[in-house]
């Protein structure tokens, strides 16, 4: 989408990650499905968590609301490879 293209033009040192919400789901026992339901978020939004990729503030609430949890429980920024490093 139009937005995305124009903010991957800048270098970011930190990535969203969404390996906390996958962590949490196996705790509560619980399927990408359940989520799906549960939170009312769309089969595209739940493909898009599982690259990593942007979802709004609002699909994150809802999440949290759904698993009962904190921001912390579904996401967490990661530092991004160096460039030096990916060239070597």
């Amino acid at each position: 989408s139009r937005e995305n293209t124009h903010m991957s033009s800048q270098s970011t040192k930190l990535k969203i990650s969404y390996k906390p919400l996958w962590k949490t789901l196996i705790d509560k026992g619980m399927r990408k499905q359940d989520l799906r339901e549960k939170a009312k978020i769309s089969a595209s939004t739940i493909a898009k968590l599982g690259r990593d990729e942007n979802v709004t503030t609002a699909v994150l609430v809802r999440i949290c609301e759904a698993l009962e949890c904190g921001l912390g429980d579904v996401a967490v920024l990661e530092r991004r490879p160096s460039q030096e490093n990916i060239s070597q």
